[in-house]
């Protein structure tokens, strides 16, 4: 007997600076997508404008009491949401929020997971409270700079450290900050993308980054990429414009991969995660893994760390979305 095809929607877009990077993860998405066992359509979320793409090439409006949209003279219902929105509202568990409301499963974590993964330094200190390494922090809120001195500042995250917006999914507005008098600029940098702000230790060592997704059968920990830039760090240039070689696996030894593999799956479990997810880590000369951050709405396009680390693994992204998909049924 055949199967009846499931509706997915890729929901890409948000209302942050990486609104146009979403879009080129569905496309990525689209194309990975097992068309002869779903019928995959791109749904634009932007503000309140949330439009769906029709095969022909034309667009119509998502009605948002239901998440249904009219093809053909017909409404259609989605059985699942693949969520690929960088940044909110997508990856701050509101678009989660109202999937729940209205019964429709989705490929991220929960709403307290995204809005807590979401936001940096609130993540840090609950995953500190679990023994994992991350890096000393404070956080500085709009209306309030004044609070921390920026001798202060340098006396306990040291110099240089990183300024960075504290809730935010994008790469915008994160400074690495040399001395002191760099503080007050990066500060305003960065609240320019949100109201707070995290000032984060450096710490020196090898950044790696590894994806991870479970199901109710198995665990699978996707090979690590190590991320080498020229530029300061991995800012938006190195992610986006080619400023960074990407080495799959990572030129670290079986021991040291083994210790990451476990701490990303025992994050992944701490947090309750679902769908596949993208841990970023520091390995200090020493061999200490501290975590970066965790990314719950990784990019997706061709040459994204999750597709290069499927390939280095020998998968194949139709199994792996089908396996994500079918994992909620």
């Amino acid at each position: 007997m055949k199967y009846l095809k499931r509706n997915i929607a890729i929901v890409c877009g948000g209302d942050s600076s990486e609104h146009d990077v979403s879009l080129r993860s569905a496309q990525g998405l689209f194309s990975f997508f097992d068309k002869e066992r779903y019928n995959v359509y791109i749904v634009d979320v932007k503000g309140v404008d949330w439009q769906v793409e029709l095969p022909g090439g034309t667009t119509t409006p998502i009605d948002r009491n239901d998440f249904s949209f009219v093809e053909d003279g017909k409404a259609k219902l989605f059985d699942y949401a693949y969520i690929t929105i960088h940044g909110t509202p997508g990856e701050n568990g509101l678009l989660q929020g109202y999937f729940d409301l209205i019964r429709l499963p989705y490929s991220t974590s929960g709403v307290l997971v995204e809005a807590m993964t979401f936001d940096k330094f609130v993540l840090n200190q609950y995953l500190r409270s679990f023994g994992v390494s991350v890096a000393d922090s404070l956080l500085i809120r709009k209306g309030y700079e004044q609070i921390v001195s920026d001798d202060e500042i340098e006396e306990r995250i040291g110099m240089p450290c990183f300024v960075k917006p504290a809730a935010d999914g994008s790469s915008f507005g994160v400074s690495k900050v040399k001395n002191k008098d760099q503080l007050a600029p990066a500060i305003r940098k960065a609240m320019m993308e949100s109201p707070e702000v995290m000032v984060e230790q450096f710490l020196p060592g090898t950044e790696i980054t590894q994806g991870i997704y479970k199901t109710k059968h198995k665990t699978v920990l996707l090979p690590i990429t190590e991320v080498v830039t020229s530029n300061e760090f991995f800012d938006y240039d190195a992610k986006y414009n080619g400023q960074v070689d990407e080495i799959t696996p990572a030129r670290i030894s079986d021991e040291v991969a083994e210790r990451v593999g476990k701490i990303t799956s025992h994050i992944y479990d701490i947090l309750h995660c679902n769908g596949i997810i993208r841990i970023d880590y520091i390995i200090s000369p020493e061999g200490k893994i501290s975590m970066l951050e965790v990314n719950t709405t990784p990019g997706m396009t061709a040459t994204s760390f999750i597709p290069q680390q499927v390939r280095a693994a020998g998968l194949d992204m139709k199994d792996v979305l089908t396996d994500i998909v079918e994992n909620q049924f």
